[in-house]
């Protein structure tokens, strides 16, 4: 199911943290980071996938 996780994680980094944690505030990050710039975006989706 990780797997998963880190391919949605790829395509779209919030979709991947919102299949792992919700609508927690990782998500909120997430969506912040990612449409300021996609990169730091798509570590912290990996990340939080990642440490769990």
């Amino acid at each position: 199911m990780d797997l998963i996780k880190i391919i949605f994680a790829i395509i779209l980094p919030p979709v991947g943290v919102f299949l792992h944690v919700g609508l927690k505030s990782a998500f909120w990050i997430n969506v912040l980071l990612t449409i300021l710039f996609y990169i730091p975006g798509l570590v912290h989706a990996v990340y939080t996938i990642a440490k769990k």
